[in-house]
């Protein structure tokens, strides 16, 4: 750890992913848009000072403004650029070399009220070779004037952004003859003496001249393919614009995908009462911990002194307490959740850039899937979709997640599409499983819906405090939520219609069904007015929950691409039970679900259906086009692998305990890559090990899974605690937590109004 400090970073250091992806050390780089540009450079004035090279990079930064322009300015003088809707000047002046006349355009800044540019960048050196013949004397005049300079620069650098551009290498085998003396090993040399001689004088202050030192490197990859051996091609000198773009902009736009130079962010007024929460829970519990060891001692068998034998202590070891279990709890948790905060908002470990490769993507795949196959069980029981199988099932499309997450796999559309039937698929999982308990059970008390939230949200809600993050952010748990109150609510209204009921009269079968169709209908209309859906999620309290950077549009869109998953899944679940009371289907050990003939027709059927779901999604060009026929076509996929999975005996008698396993996590797994696997909110990746990215993800990866494990404990227990099966407890329980987000909400306001 070698300080905060990442703009040094990225502008000293870096390396490619492939062959375009410029990958900074330490810290991610953002593509700023056109837009973002010109927000970051309002009013501002940016001045370029230097030769050919120099002039490169200025066309390179002005296209990230605007795109539209054309290099054709004179090539040996000055070149103006402004744009008047956000009052943005940009020159470039043509000095190609360091003399008495650069020297006197830099004093005229210095002096008076002369209106200094905000940033600066400067750099010259090839033309002092070529003209002078590459001799010694001219290197030494060179040392001279940038002697005379240095303190001119730093004297700007209090007030504005001031860059010294080092001199890219050449690919001596293409330069022209006129072009020959300049080498790399003068250009080394003058290089050299720019580092030795800036900044010489102000080494322990503040205002120092930024020496832009990573288009070396950068040029070190790529003068190759120059068109002349000096001049870098197009793609090289727009990352040393971006760059450029990054180390101004970050501390002013602090985009999540750009770490590099930004600051790490203030301690929010909630974050701070955690952090004393947690501490008070902490010493609580080392309190209690060292009262009932001193007890222990105290009770501990000692020997009687007359007879010689050992004596029982008089007291047994009372059972662990409720407040010793909460402070347990919250302990075990403060520590994780000071593990969250140090990875992903202290600027302690570093973060890099996702870059995707297919074998990235498709190697770890096959590696658990081999991993899944090999620890292979019998199942206690054979039904459909029986518990061993839906943990599975959750397990092995969680992996499947985090790898396409940790490979940056979103941008290769086939991917991203099969990858949307598997979240497609959790959430047919919600509408199967939570239909299935509430037609069986006819249990609809409040204990059980308010187990069900409390297991689902409480991660969320810790993660909001702690991370500052609003609880949009974690966009699958409200989406789970939402569903599972959706289908409380379409089975609790009057009339209740469960199983028992619809036993004594198959009239009840249609009511039920009647009530899914209405359900039906109230999604297409939702789904097709974004006005009504934005209205009744516009409403506080709802507000502060679906927000995202100001409205619900990005709740609506996460809503409307999985929007008949779940009414799918009850439905699926309502037909099978139906068959299943009427004893239509056969789940022995061992035996095919119908008769052979018609399994093998729907074996075949699902297979088919399977692979061309498959090859359509391999053959997608448009996300949006594909995004909007997802929704309808998505559970053929998913029915497939069910038939797939549960037709034949031997298959259904079987399940994956390794995927298992996975499975019961899986929840915990998906919110906590958010912040200890990935980074900056899963923009990038965390880097806890530098330098060895195989190790680095294998050491985050066995952390990051045990942190899950923990969670997913901590929780359970503290179900047990807040959520009493008493109803009476469960009410005073439940007015606290009303409280407790009142709290929450009033110190929010104070916060915002602090911001503001």
């Amino acid at each position: 750890f070698k300080g905060g400090d990442t703009c040094e970073y990225l502008l000293s250091s870096g390396r490619f992913l492939g062959e375009k992806v410029w990958q900074p050390h330490s810290c991610m780089m953002h593509k700023y848009k056109n837009s973002e540009a010109k927000n970051c450079l309002i009013d501002k004035h940016i001045v370029f000072i230097g030769d050919s090279r120099i002039r490169q990079l200025f066309y390179s930064f002005i296209k990230l403004i605007n795109p539209q322009v054309k290099e054709e300015g004179i090539k040996h003088g000055n070149i103006p650029f402004e744009d008047k809707s956000a009052s943005i000047k940009v020159d470039f002046l043509w000095y190609p070399e360091v003399n008495g006349s650069m020297r006197q355009r830099i004093k005229s800044w210095t002096e008076g009220s002369v209106a200094k540019p905000h940033i600066i960048v400067v750099g010259a050196a090839t033309w002092s070779i070529k003209i002078h013949n590459g001799s010694n004397e001219a290197l030494a005049q060179y040392k001279i004037n940038i002697t005379s300079i240095a303190p001119l620069l730093e004297k700007l650098a209090i007030s504005s952004d001031v860059y010294w551009v080092l001199q890219d290498p050449v690919y001596e085998d293409m330069l022209s003859e006129s072009r020959k003396m300049i080498t790399n090993e003068k250009i080394d040399a003058y290089n050299e003496a720019a580092v030795r001689i800036l900044n010489s004088s102000s080494r322990n202050s503040k205002a120092k001249v930024k020496v832009f030192s990573v288009s070396k490197l950068i040029a070190q990859e790529t003068i190759m393919k120059s068109a002349d051996g000096l001049h870098l091609p197009e793609s090289s000198r727009d990352t040393s614009a971006m760059i450029l773009m990054n180390v101004y902009c970050n501390k002013i736009m602090k985009p999540i995908d750009g770490s590099c130079c930004q600051p790490q962010p203030p301690l929010t007024l909630i974050q701070k009462i955690a952090f004393c929460f947690f501490t008070l829970s902490i010493i609580g519990y080392l309190i209690i911990s060292l009262i009932h060891r001193n007890n222990y001692r105290k009770n501990k068998s000692c020997t009687d002194l007359e007879s010689g034998e050992e004596k029982k202590p008089a007291v047994s070891t009372p059972n662990v307490s409720t407040l010793e279990m909460l402070l347990h709890c919250f302990c075990k948790l403060g520590l994780i959740m000071t593990y969250f905060y140090l990875c992903d908002r202290a600027n302690l470990f570093m973060k890099e850039n996702k870059f995707y490769t297919h074998s990235s993507f498709f190697i770890p795949i096959i590696y658990i899937l081999v991993l899944g196959v090999f620890y292979t069980e019998n199942t206690k029981e054979t039904k459909v979709l029986n518990r061993e199988q839906t943990d599975e099932w959750k397990g092995w499309m969680q992996l499947v997640i985090l790898i396409y997450h940790i490979s940056g796999a979103s941008t290769f559309l086939p991917v991203y599409m099969h990858i949307r039937v598997l979240v497609a698929a959790y959430l047919f999982q919600t509408g199967y499983g939570h239909f299935s308990y509430f037609w069986i059970k006819g249990d609809f008390g409040v204990y059980r819906v308010c187990q069900v939230l409390f297991r689902l949200n409480f991660l969320v809600v810790v993660l909001c405090i702690v991370m500052d993050r609003p609880y949009q952010f974690y966009y699958f748990v409200p989406l789970v939520t939402v569903w599972f109150m959706i289908i409380y609510a379409t089975l609790a209204l009057w009339p209740q219609i469960v199983q028992k009921k619809a036993n004594g009269n198959c009239l009840w079968h249609f009511g039920l069904l009647l009530k899914l169709i209405c359900l039906l209908t109230c999604i297409y209309f939702l789904s097709y007015s974004q006005g009504a859906f934005e209205k009744i999620f516009s409403f506080w309290p709802l507000s502060k929950c679906f927000e995202l950077n100001g409205n619900v549009y990005e709740w609506w869109f996460r809503w409307k691409l999985d929007r008949y998953v779940v009414f799918h899944g009850m439905l699926f679940a309502f037909i099978y039970l139906a068959l299943q009371k009427r004893q239509m289907i056969s789940e022995g050990k061992g035996d095919p679900l119908f008769s052979n003939r018609v399994s093998n027709v729907l074996l075949f059927i699902s297979i088919v259906s399977f692979l061309m779901y498959s090859i359509w999604a391999s053959s997608c060009k448009n996300k949006t086009e594909c995004n909007e026929l997802h929704p309808s076509v998505s559970v053929v996929q998913i029915l497939a692998f069910i038939l797939i999975r549960n037709i034949p005996g031997y298959v259904r008698s079987v399940y994956s305990s390794f995927f298992a396993w996975f499975g019961k996590i899986s929840l915990e797994l998906f919110i906590c890559q958010y912040h200890i696997w990935l980074a900056a909110d899963t923009k990038g990746i965390l880097v806890l090990i530098p330098g060895y990215p195989m190790f680095n993800v294998l050491v985050s990866t066995f952390i990051f899974v045990c942190v899950a494990h923990e969670i997913s404990q901590i929780t359970n227990d503290l179900a047990q605690i807040v959520v009493p099966k008493d109803n009476s407890t469960l009410l005073k329980r439940l007015l606290c937590i009303a409280g407790f987000f009142s709290g929450l909400h009033f110190f929010s306001a104070m916060q915002d109004q602090s911001r503001h």
